[in-house]
């Protein structure tokens, strides 16, 4: 104990006589003379912790700058990236001249307007550098570094420092997220005052939205013009839900704001008795159109009037009609001839070619996207053709697809691919059974197939599906989904009892109709049927987006006869017109006037058993115990 008590002895004494050395000769952590090399030159990270704290707490001439480290670090100071980040502070508070930095120099008279505007200037640019750990960046290079990260990233880094707060909470991000999911397209940076809330307040809409799809909360309208007449066609898009009848009238809705706008015909204007039947509708945001039995084409402006804006006639009845749903461009196929028009830079229509096909036309489709040149898909028997509007009679028409004795059942294009329903027949039958076959538009060559089943294909739906995903019914009852980087089914569903006419996707629930009535709503993940809604003729028209969904069952029927007392009684009964049904699931449900009309049924309406209501046990209003 003695020998270990000395050493502790001459240990502080030796301890005492370094600290009272001069502390202008070279020591490792402290100021290098002016001789010193190049070399050294450079201050260290602790030299500058030394410095802010004698900045802090004066020390004493005979006291080393280790010493004033270690009597820092004992006060609490155990960040050296908040010193700098308060040293980098008090630097830019500091006065721009060199007087400034003179503490025994007398203070200067300032103005006190350039005193505000110093403090205004210093209030915009206050964090100009970002401190990342040991390295200060600009704060758009920072900004770039963010700009790669998603909300619940942008949350933690928020709660790093307070510099790093200003940084993730910039509009510029919760913007670009806000746009990346489907929010507010084509806003700009100053049409929210907080990107963050903007985003957060459309994520619970959406959310709530969604409960009500899987709980069947909403409002339902019945679209009805015709009480009298048969429904003959039904198409709709952006809100407009357009209708012809067999009367020859066609119908309007903006389900947006539920205007009423009557469509005046042409044969309507010069008094053809009897009017010709509608055989198809279609619409976009800008124009309606519409084909009559007797092969007459009408177009009318969403915007400006009730008059067509356009008409031509076919020779024949027209058998096929599309509009592209981003531009005003339309195709007709009468017989074998195509025809394309659309309107110049002026805005006066005009065909802009007609092509005849070797055989009869089955249907044709416009090419989403805005084109010079539209591009139309036609399909006649086996063979599926693209067609430019840039055709000149001396060309063969482009062949997409064709295979002999196996003919086409359904076909839809998006701005880059088609998918073609093929079936088996005959010899083809050994391949496997009916396929789908998906066509590149720029290189029209088959990029994959798909499928294997024995019955036809009857809708397929590729232009509404979510990226990489294909949607199709067949008459086998059931509805199937492709993934097509892999070529693998991702869901098979058991659908309907009498094959499936129509069907549509997005990224979670799939809506199909079938021959028989019923519109059926899946859960995809699960593969778990939501609800149903049934109805007496067959589902030809499904649409739906985030919070609306337009149904519309047409009768296969448009002359009903024995539906009332007298047979040439020219008015059909309410169970052969057709019905449309408009579901807004965007109520509140916590309003129990809000629930569909079929929740809400009791013994005393008929209608409610007879052919509006498909469930096997409905939920009734029971009175009593």
């Amino acid at each position: 104990m003695g020998m270990e008590e000395d050493e502790l002895l001459a240990f502080r004494e030796r301890w005492k006589q370094e600290l009272e050395k001069n502390t202008d000769k070279e020591r490792y952590f402290g100021h290098l003379s002016k001789d010193s090399s190049s070399v050294h030159q450079s201050t260290s990270f602790w030299e500058k912790q030394s410095n802010a704290s004698q900045q802090t707490q004066p020390a004493s001439k005979e006291q080393p700058e280790y010493v004033s480290i270690a009597e820092g670090l004992l006060d609490g100071r155990s960040s050296p990236l908040l010193d700098r980040i308060e040293q980098e502070r008090t630097r830019r508070k500091r006065a721009p001249d060199s007087d400034a930095l003179n503490t025994h120099a007398p203070p200067k008279k300032e103005n006190k307007r350039q005193k505000l505007l110093e403090q205004f200037l210093q209030d915009l640019n206050e964090v100009n550098d970002i401190p990342f750990f040991d390295v200060e960046l600009p704060y758009e290079l920072a900004l770039k570094i963010f700009h790669f990260l998603g909300r619940t990233d942008l949350g933690r880094c928020a709660q790093v420092s307070k510099s790093w707060k200003v940084l993730a909470e910039d509009e510029v991000l919760w913007r670009r997220l806000c746009l990346d999911e489907g929010f507010h397209n084509g806003a700009s940076i100053s049409d929210s005052p907080c990107w963050k809330s903007t985003l957060r307040d459309c994520r619970n809409t959406e959310n709530g939205v969604k409960s009500n799809w899987k709980n069947r909360v909403g409002s339902i309208r019945h679209l009805q013009y015709e009480l009298g007449k048969v429904l003959c066609d039904v198409s709709s898009c952006g809100g407009l839900v357009i209708a012809g009848y067999t009367s020859g009238d066609v119908r309007l809705w903006d389900t947006l704001h539920w205007d009423k706008s009557y469509l005046h015909p042409t044969h309507s204007i010069r008094d053809e008795t009897p009017a010709p039947y509608v055989s198809h509708v279609r619409v976009n945001k800008t124009v309606a159109t519409a084909a009559y039995e007797n092969g007459c084409v009408d177009v009318w402006s969403t915007e400006t009037g009730l008059e067509p804006i356009h008409r031509y006639q076919h020779l024949q009845r027209v058998h096929a009609l599309d509009l592209s749903p981003d531009s005003p461009a339309l195709a007709s196929a009468s017989g074998p001839e195509v025809r394309m028009d659309a309107p110049d830079e002026k805005g006066y229509w005009k065909s802009r070619c007609l092509v005849q096909l070797p055989k009869p036309v089955d249907g044709v489709l416009v090419v989403p996207g805005r084109r010079d040149f539209p591009l139309v898909t036609a399909w006649a028997g086996e063979s599926v053709y693209l067609l430019d509007s840039r055709w000149k009679e001396e060309q063969e028409p482009k062949v997409l697809h064709f295979v002999y004795d196996h003919p086409v059942t359904c076909v839809d294009v998006s701005s880059c691919r088609a998918v073609l329903g093929i079936k088996s027949c005959g010899w083809g039958m050994n391949d496997g059974g009916n396929k789908i076959q998906v066509y590149s538009l720029e290189t029209s060559q088959c990029e994959l197939t798909v499928g294997n089943s024995a019955g036809d294909f009857t809708c397929v739906n590729l232009r509404d599906s979510p990226p990489h995903l294909l949607v199709c019914g067949n008459k086998d009852r059931r509805v199937r989904v492709f993934d097509l980087r892999t070529g693998s089914s991702v869901v098979s569903l058991y659908a309907h009892h009498m094959g499936v006419t129509t069907v549509q996707a997005d990224d979670w629930k799939v809506v199909s109709g079938g021959g028989e009535g019923l519109v059926s709503v899946w859960e995809m993940r699960i593969g778990a049927k939501l609800w149903e809604m049934h109805n007496r003729h067959p589902v030809r028209h499904i649409r739906f987006n985030s919070s609306t969904l337009v149904t519309a069952n047409i009768p296969d029927e448009k002359s009903p006869r024995g539906a009332c007392i007298t047979d040439d009684d020219l008015t059909a009964h309410r169970r052969y017109r057709g019905l449309i049904c408009h579901y807004d699931f965007s109520m509140d449900s916590s309003t129990q006037d809000h629930i569909l009309p079929i929740c809400r049924s009791n013994y005393i309406e008929s209608s409610g058993y007879s052919y509006n209501i498909g469930l096997a046990v409905p939920y009734d209003i029971l009175s009593g115990p």
